[in-house]
């Protein structure tokens, strides 16, 4: 009996997936191997990649998992499964229009979502049709740039969590960086500067092909309906939004350019001993003194170089001494350091739900009636 050999094996996903064939995950594996060997090499052949069989079928699956509501055209996973030629045929037309390049994306469906403090969150929501062919870019892409982010970079990334972002933090305020800069960005994933964002891509992506999808993507109309049924549509000239399937990662990009001039030689980890946590587009910026020189390059940097705007009402720094008092709000926890109940024992930090977390509890058990 003939052994089994490495290559024969099933690869491990560079990025922990386990949900994908042998063949896609090793595909994954050697565009995130070339990218980690060769940091400035820029990836030209990579479409045709992405309409492979294996491909969109894997992309089929990921999406469908979810729970997701039909975009403007009405279309849901069970309407393309019950159809006349089922599954196999609807990806066997994605997958023609995009080998003869005819694919256009649809407009996304805009809806608002109630958030604690009573604001509306908006949410886009693409087709089926263009939540698989994002996610077959996704899977193509997520290796290469997976191989760049830094470790300080946690949110919407496979193998990494919240819990994760606030072990960093606590270990960070282990080593005596107190004060934090805790940063709000206005409406991130709205205002994104879409020349700025293809240009980040192109550090690692070259393919013409690959880079008009994700214009196009970018650009797709916006479709809101009011409260008399009237619908509207509007270009987006900024932002990728929330609730596409690629824009997790395209945000996540974006400020990953961020961190790599703060970790510059001649940026603020080495003149301040400054560290960054980031979960998406919520950041933290501990150091031992939040100086002038520190702030003022945080915020010549998001909104001189990155075109983003902060909010300057919930922009503060914290500064979380030995006293108790002060507490640090991230991502639905507070850190704060407490007295000891015990004697002789120093203050410790606590770590629990934060007010507004337990605002959005008590919203959800109203809507279902408990409270």
């Amino acid at each position: 009996m003939k052994s089994t050999t490495e290559d024969e094996a099933d690869p491990i996903d560079p990025c922990g997936r386990t949900d994908l064939p042998p063949k896609v995950s090793r595909l994954r594996m050697k565009l995130n191997q070339k990218a980690k060997q060769e940091p400035k090499f820029r990836f030209y052949a990579l479409y045709d990649r992405i309409y492979r069989t294996d491909v969109l079928q894997s992309a089929w699956r990921r999406v469908r998992k979810t729970k997701s509501a039909p975009g403007v055209d009405g279309v849901t996973f069970v309407d393309i499964e019950e159809s006349g030629d089922g599954v196999r045929g609807f990806l066997q037309r994605l997958q023609d229009d995009l080998r003869n390049k005819s694919y256009k994306p649809d407009a996304v469906r805009r809806v608002q979502l109630p958030k604690p403090d009573g604001r509306m969150r908006p949410l886009g929501i693409p087709t089926v049709r263009d939540r698989v062919v994002q996610m077959a870019t996704l899977l193509i892409l997520e290796p290469i740039f997976e191989a760049d982010f830094r470790d300080s970079s946690f949110g919407f990334r496979p193998g990494r969590s919240a819990h994760d972002a606030l072990d960093a933090i606590r270990s960070h305020l282990g080593r005596g960086k107190r004060e934090v800069y805790d940063a709000d960005l206005k409406g991130y994933f709205d205002t994104i500067p879409h020349d700025k964002l293809i240009a980040a891509l192109e550090f690692r992506i070259s393919d013409r092909s690959v880079l008009r999808l994700i214009r196009m993507w970018l650009q797709s109309p916006i479709e809101e309906v009011d409260e008399s049924g009237r619908k509207t549509r509007h270009k987006p000239t900024a932002g990728t939004p929330q609730g596409g399937v690629i824009s997790p990662l395209l945000a996540n990009l974006y400020l990953h350019w961020f961190e790599v001039l703060f970790y510059r030689s001649d940026g603020p980890a080495n003149w301040a001993k400054a560290e960054v946590v980031r979960y998406a587009d919520d950041f933290v910026v501990l150091a031992y003194y939040q100086g002038d020189r520190l702030r003022s390059w945080i915020e010549t940097t998001l909104e001189g170089r990155f075109g983003l705007t902060i909010n300057r009402e919930k922009t503060k720094v914290v500064r979380l001494g030995e006293i108790a008092g002060e507490g640090l709000d991230f991502l639905g926890f507070t850190m704060r350091y407490e007295r000891s109940i015990l004697p002789h024992s120093d203050r410790y930090l606590h770590v629990g739900p934060s007010r507004t977390a337990m605002a959005r509890v008590r919203m959800k058990l109203r809507e279902l009636g408990t409270v």
